[in-house]
């Protein structure tokens, strides 16, 4: 049995004691959850997401407010929207799901060091995209894989993770392939979970928890089959 808590039900605090030290937690729900392939697919099904953090035990976020991406709010471009009618990159889905985890891994990201997705998680999403429960987006140039996103499908709601490109506009494409599909299986949004500048451009927006939750929750039971 999974041991993430309920983040309707949980009161979160402002710190946390683990060990000998505090941490700061209004962003989390706990420390030190085995990182299994049933605790990350139940924790994405109740709103929290592992992150995982260098010299601290595995923290598991559910943001006080979660960044969010309505489709309806959308944002495209005009320069992008002519990239996209005109180019010649070729787009798939689960194709290469490794690849674009491999890559995403290894992508320079400003401002860090290293990377949070470790060997350990590697192993679990990688046995999650067999299970059918994490995809991927891939964007090929002459059969080369130039772009990607890939993320978890939570009961019906796409939680993204990270994306990567090794050519111009490969990463945005693929976002905007990746949205095409959802709303053709019915979505009208998906969980970005933390802001970022890329993503705010696109439209993206921030929720309080609780109303990311009754939203989650909502879109579950509509039962979508995302990637069916």
């Amino acid at each position: 049995m999974s041991s993430i808590p309920e983040p309707q039900t949980h009161e979160f605090s402002e710190w946390m004691l683990f060990g000998n030290f505090y941490y700061q937690a209004r962003d989390i729900i706990g420390f030190g959850f085995e990182m299994s392939i049933e605790n990350v697919r139940d924790a994405y099904r109740k709103g929290v997401f592992p992150w995982p953090i260098e010299g601290m035990p595995l923290p598991w976020f559910c943001p006080e407010y979660r960044a969010v991406l309505f489709f309806e709010d959308l944002h495209v471009p005009r320069s992008l929207e002519k990239t996209r009618k005109n180019t010649d990159y070729e787009f798939s889905i689960d194709r290469d799901f490794a690849a674009v985890l491999d890559n995403c891994r290894s992508a320079p990201r400003r401002g860090q060091h290293g990377t949070w997705i470790t060997d350990e998680y590697v192993r679990v999403y990688n046995e999650l995209h067999e299970m059918g429960e994490a995809h991927s987006v891939e964007v090929w140039s002459r059969n080369k894989l130039v772009g990607g996103i890939y993320g978890v499908d939570a009961g019906g709601v796409f939680c993204g993770e990270s994306m990567f490109f090794k050519k111009p506009n490969a990463s945005k494409l693929a976002l905007l392939h990746l949205i095409d599909h959802l709303q053709n299986k019915g979505a009208d949004w998906f969980d970005i979970q933390v802001m970022t500048p890329h993503m705010e451009k696109f439209g993206a927006v921030e929720i309080r928890r609780a109303d990311f939750l009754k939203r989650l929750r909502k879109t579950q039971q509509q039962n979508l089959e995302l990637f069916r």
